[in-house]
């Protein structure tokens, strides 16, 4: 138990190993995984350490490797996880047959990949050339079957002389046959589909309109052989005369990367060209069939062990990592390492040795012995599988130095409460619970799928996390009476109503006191009573108090608890100066100011309740409650407002200013304490060690002596003592600020659970609520349709005919649930008194409700209509990450009104009482030094001292007012000499 609260002791040993049984030695140790290695090599490069060649070749099994499972993946191929445990990390002799299987696999591979690829290269061009021929016949088709249109085309290429050919395409045209003598040359080939709009523009351009393009798409995608990708092309021909042209329209096609193939003109030979096309397409079928098998089964078998492989590479690699940290003797035979392991484990360490050496078949049984060191060891934190997702989530804010207090443990009740303080609701936190149990239950199967989903496998390291989550928001749930936004009335509400029916009908507006018969004076035994859910006006108001001050509550509570904790490794570690100037005015600091805060909450709960029917007690009522912050505020301010209610009090208990003030000083004193105590003591401990040192060298000296063992230089080491005043100002500095920050920043508790009870009632009003009622429909309808086959009966509401086993004439009760409509008089008057009775809305300050919606027994519904449609739109935008980074900029003012009071106690306490003094100092000074210097009076009476003015004249003061010389005459005595002369105008005496 004591690893869980602690660090684990940690130890340094030095191992020696043989070199044959080095590698079995630290596989083993790396199954452990109980040791941390030193780098006996800082100074040697890494290209230039002993094993960097073995790295070299992971690095390229690893480079294979990768290769493989690329391919698996493109074919996707479903690659085997590892069965049972993981494998062991092979012996070095392995390593060469596992590169032959890596060398034959990968070279297997790319030889297969390269051969496809040509023979989908030459499938292409067979399918691009059947293409071809088949859309140019349709060409040849058309221009033979339309003497117009190929007159069209010839005279358009021809030459513009109108009667030089003129003979010959009248003989041409009389025979078709003859007629193909005077076409044009012509090319043809395939082009993309997206780059024929262009193609055709720059063909009209460059040739100056003197070419026929005729082009058709391809209805079937072809596959790219280079990127296996699918794409649209079209077929084209291009009619031209001229070496020219044909030289210009070959460089466009060449330009636009389209593919040109011979076409013969006549057409039997472009049958046989096509005959003969297709049939190597069936040859290529064939065989590109029988290469993809091939490829196929290849990768099928690289499939189920590159998993295997993958760890087995990665652990060679790790150990040849981990030997280039070891340090070489001088015969090169031994392995010298440096490693730190934890206390407790040196028994099993020290088997997993002995296991390695019987393995490689070594003789030297490894030795390993522990050091004394004045280094600090690492922090090592022995978790399982519980207690892993909290320790990880402590290591993301920082790892605590050696053997201090780890605080994961406590995290593991704290974190889930305060979250489920921000997500207290029964439901929400029912379906977080069960989905953290069902991670819990199907741990096993989950872990051996080995999903890869970095999101799935968060949820999944924190499933105990989630459960405890889920568990607590269903306890606060409870404490809330929340769930799915609505409440519970488990035990029976203590609020009634005692209306009647016509003030219930006549009035808009009603409240239930709680001084009166509408409270049955005992609260309701677990929770919130259930009654608030109906509260309209003042139900938000009531829930964010509460919500405040609880958060309040809870952050000083965990505030006050982490300190404490500090006082736990003071004493671990026997820092007897830490207790008495750090952590006593860090409590002090907290108590004084924010428990007491907490206190004065507490006060209020207890001192003041409602409004009584008298007002004999009225000081006592909610009348007169005080607000907390402004009195905290008045505090820090050192005043007191006075309260304008004159039948209140200004205080909440008698002597409570004098406390206060008490209080605020007494925190404020603490400050220096923390900022100038602990370098203060730290530097009388090196004076005294220093005087001390210096006697022990005098007598040393006297005696004759001054041998002895030496001692580690880090044995005696003094800190600078500027650096520890900078250290302790910076810490001072962050936790005075950091509690005011942090009291702010716990707001966001009721921040984020405000935001969660409003999306939660939006959820219920737009989604749950309609969805139910649907489901409620749907099943009522098939019930009295089965009903109504089975027993043939009709109901009393006319509507699904169909009544319960009642009697035929007496009063039934609808499938709906409701009473028929044949009862009674007083039996409606009594089921409206209890629909009156359950629709009240109660209101301790004035909570309004709908009374004509009360009277119907529909009060809930019509509330949450309206605030349906006055507020979903603004609290569907309310998403809980800006609210709690809302709540969290608080600290800005609170840091700030923090800042003015302390400034403004500084200037009232210190700096205005210490300038009005130096002025004073300065004004006595500078008079005694004038009235020594001129030996004159002044008219005013304090100094007597006068100006170089005339002596009958008015003269000026030291203080600069002017002196009348009535004033001056009746000054007859020197205020620094007290010597008595006559009256005058201009007195020379002193």
């Amino acid at each position: 138990m004591g690893s869980l609260f602690r660090s684990e002791e940690m130890t340094l040993c030095q191992l020696f190993l043989q070199s044959e049984a080095a590698y079995a030695c630290v596989s083993e140790l790396g199954e452990l995984g109980l040791v941390q290695f030193r780098d006996l090599n800082p100074d040697v490069n890494a290209f230039q350490r002993k094993f960097v060649n073995e790295v070299r070749r992971c690095d390229e099994m690893e480079r294979k490797l990768r290769y493989l499972e690329k391919e698996i993946r493109r074919d996707g191929i479903p690659m085997l996880e590892i069965p049972g445990e993981v494998p062991e990390a092979p012996q070095p002799r392995e390593m060469i047959d596992l590169e032959a299987t890596f060398e034959k696999l990968e070279n297997e591979l790319r030889e297969v990949n390269q051969n496809a690829e040509a023979l989908k290269r030459n499938y292409l061009e067979l399918t691009e050339l059947k293409h071809i021929l088949r859309k140019t016949q349709v060409f040849f088709d058309e221009h033979e079957g339309g003497a117009s249109t190929t007159e069209s085309m010839t005279r358009a290429l021809i030459s513009d002389d109108p009667n030089k050919h003129m003979g010959q395409v009248q003989l041409g045209f009389r025979d078709k046959q003859e007629s193909l003598e005077f076409l044009p040359c012509f090319v043809a080939g395939v082009i993309l589909r997206e780059r024929i709009p262009a193609f055709e523009r720059m063909l009209w351009r460059a040739c100056r309109g003197n070419v026929f393009l005729r082009q058709a798409e391809i209805d079937t995608p072809l596959e790219d052989p280079s990127s296996s990708d699918q794409v649209y092309k079209s077929v084209f021909i291009i009619f031209f005369q001229g070496d020219q042209l044909k030289t210009r329209v070959k460089k466009i096609c060449e330009g636009f990367r389209a593919t040109l193939y011979p076409c013969p003109e006549a057409p039997a030979d472009r049958r046989e060209m096509a005959m003969g096309v297709m049939t190597r397409i069936e040859d290529l079928n064939t065989v590109l069939g029988q290469t993809q098998d091939h490829r196929h089964r290849v990768l099928v078998a690289a499939a189920k062990n590159i998993k295997n492989w993958f760890v087995k590479v990665r652990k060679i690699k790790a150990i040849y990592h981990t030997l280039n940290l070891f340090n070489l003797d001088v015969t090169q035979k031994c392995l010298i390492a440096e490693c730190w392991v934890p206390a407790l484990d040196l028994e099993t360490i020290q088997l997993a040795l002995r296991r390695g050496t019987e393995r490689s078949g070594s003789s030297v049984p490894p030795i390993l012995n522990r050091m004394e060191t004045l280094e600090d060891p690492p922090t090592y934190n022995r978790t399982n599988k519980f207690t892993s997702a909290f320790q990880n989530l402590i290591y993301a804010y920082g790892v605590a130095t050696y053997r201090e207090v780890n605080p994961a443990p406590y995290t593991i009740i704290t974190f889930p409460f305060l979250f489920a303080v921000m997500f207290g609701d029964l439901g929400h936190g029912a379906i977080m619970a069960v989905f953290g149990f069902w991670m819990c239950y199907k741990e096993k199967p989950l872990q051996a799928k080995k999903i890869d989903s970095e999101i799935w496998n968060i949820f999944f390291g924190g499933r105990y996390i989630v459960l405890l989550m889920g568990l607590f928001s269903m306890y606060t749930g409870l404490i809330y009476n929340d769930i799915f936004s609505k409440s519970l009335n488990i035990f029976g509400s203590s609020w009634r109503q005692n209306y009647n029916e016509s003030t219930l009908t006549t009035a808009k507006s009603l409240q239930l006191n709680p001084d009166s018969m509408d409270y049955l004076q005992h609260p309701y035994p677990f929770g919130i009573d259930p009654v608030w859910q109906l509260a309209e006006a003042n139900k938000i108001i009531f829930m964010n108090a509460y919500k405040m001050k609880i958060s309040i509550i809870i952050g000083v509570f965990h505030m006050l608890f982490g300190v404490c904790l500090s006082l736990w490794n003071h004493l671990y570690f026997k820092r007897r100066i830490s207790v008495y100037v750090e952590f006593i005015p860090q409590i002090l600091f907290l108590l004084l100011l924010f428990f007491y805060m907490v206190l004065l909450m507490f006060i209020k709960w207890t001192s003041y309740g409602p409004s009584p029917p008298n007002f004999d007690d009225v000081r006592t009522s909610g009348y007169c409650a005080p607000s907390i912050l402004i009195t905290f505020i008045n505090m820090m301010l050192f005043k007191t407002d006075p309260n304008m209610r004159t039948d209140c009090d200004d205080t909440m208990f008698a002597g409570q200013m004098g406390l206060q003030k008490f209080f605020v000083i007494a925190a404020l004193m603490c400050v220096p304490v923390m900022l100038f105590g602990k370098p203060y003591f730290i530097m009388k401990e090196q004076k005294a060690r220093a005087s001390q040192g210096h006697q022990s060298i005098e007598a040393s000296a006297e005696n004759g002596t001054a041998g002895g063992a030496p001692v580690p230089a880090s044995a005696h080491h003094d800190e600078d003592i500027t650096e520890v005043f900078i250290h302790q100002a910076i810490h001072t500095i962050e936790y005075v600020l950091g509690s005011v920050s942090h009291t702010a920043s716990y707001l966001r508790l009721w921040a984020l659970s405000l935001a969660h009870a409003q999306l939660a009632e939006v959820a219920w009003n737009m989604l749950l609520r309609k969805g139910i009622s649907t489901l409620i429909i749907i099943h009522t309808l098939s019930t009295c349709r089965a009903a109504c086959r089975t027993r043939r009966r009709t109901c009393a509401c006319g509507r699904c005919r169909w009544r319960t086993r009642s009697s035929p004439r007496s009063r039934g009760t609808c499938c709906s649930g409701k009473v028929s409509a044949h009862s009674s008089s007083s039996t409606r008057s009594a089921r409206a008194r209890q629909r009156v009775a359950h629709g009240v809305v109660p209101a301790p300050v004035g909570a309004v409700a709908g009374a004509r919606a009360a009277r119907r027994g529909r009060v809930e519904h019509a509330a949450q209509e309206r605030y349906q449609h006055t507020h979903h739109h603004s609290h569907a935008q309310h998403v809980p990450g800006s609210v709690s980074h809302t709540a969290s900029y608080m600290r800005l003012w609170a840091l700030s009104l923090a800042h003015a009071q302390l400034a403004e106690v500084a200037w009232n306490m210190l700096l205005r009482k210490g300038i009005s003094t130096l002025i004073i100092i300065h004004t006595l000074s500078t008079c005694r030094a004038a009235c020594r210097k001129r030996r004159r009076t002044c008219a005013c009476g304090r100094c007597r001292w006068r100006t170089r003015s005339s002596p009958r004249s008015r003269g000026t003061c030291c203080s600069g007012k002017a002196c009348s010389p009535r004033a001056t005459r009746a000054a007859s005595t020197c205020t620094w000499c007290s010597r008595a002369g006559p009256p005058s105008p201009s007195p020379s005496w002193c």
